[in-house]
């Protein structure tokens, strides 16, 4: 989870995880974790999410931990439109230290502050589509869209890596390891595969 600094990354961390939100959050000083558990296709998915210090004294120290990140939420505060210019930079620095195919999703969080909104969604929307992002608007305050934006990058992350061990080498080899001859008892001059 990267950003500026007090763009809302910390309580959408914790109301993800904990369903909490704290008026009074602290910056944060480095990079905090939490590990989540769900489910996807029946399968239990343990996810590290780490919530990074969004002030530039700590740049140096939280650029390390996007190595080998496969997710990335890039969050803004629809209230502040200096978030939203910085989100160029963030993503900068998440191309320089990360591999090309991180899921991406950019985040407008505090939509419950529409009476002040200085970002409009369709900005929001466009910069995404120009980036190649997934986009969605979010409120830790009221829990407004926080599930479905950590569901959404887990899960695309699950597919991604799920796509990656498929088309692997290592996985077709194991296919043509595992495939097995069927003759037929009446013709046994013909003969079929099947895997599995």
């Amino acid at each position: 989870v990267i950003g500026d600094s007090a763009v809302g990354k910390s309580n959408l961390l914790s109301r993800y995880s904990r369903n909490e939100f704290n008026p009074n959050s602290k910056a944060t000083i480095g990079v905090e974790f939490q590990t989540q558990i769900m489910e996807i296709d029946g399968k239990e998915i343990k996810a590290q999410i780490w919530d990074t210090a969004g002030q530039e004294r700590f740049r140096a120290v939280t650029s390390a931990y996007y190595r080998g990140a496969v997710g990335a939420l890039i969050v803004y505060d629809i209230t502040r439109t200096i978030t939203f210019e910085n989100v160029t930079r963030w993503l900068d620095e998440l191309k320089m230290h990360t591999d090309t195919n991180v899921v991406r999703m950019l985040v407008g969080n505090k939509c419950d502050l529409e009476n002040i909104r200085e970002v409009s969604m369709e900005d929001g929307k466009s910069l995404a589509e120009a980036e190649g992002l997934f986009f969605i608007e979010t409120s830790a305050l009221d829990n407004t869209n926080v599930m479905s934006a950590f569901q959404i990058v887990v899960r695309e992350v699950y597919n991604s890596v799920s796509r990656k061990v498929l088309n692997s080498d290592s996985y077709k080899s194991e296919l043509s390891l595992n495939r097995v001859k069927i003759i037929d008892g009446d013709d046994a001059s013909k003969s079929k595969y099947s895997c599995c």
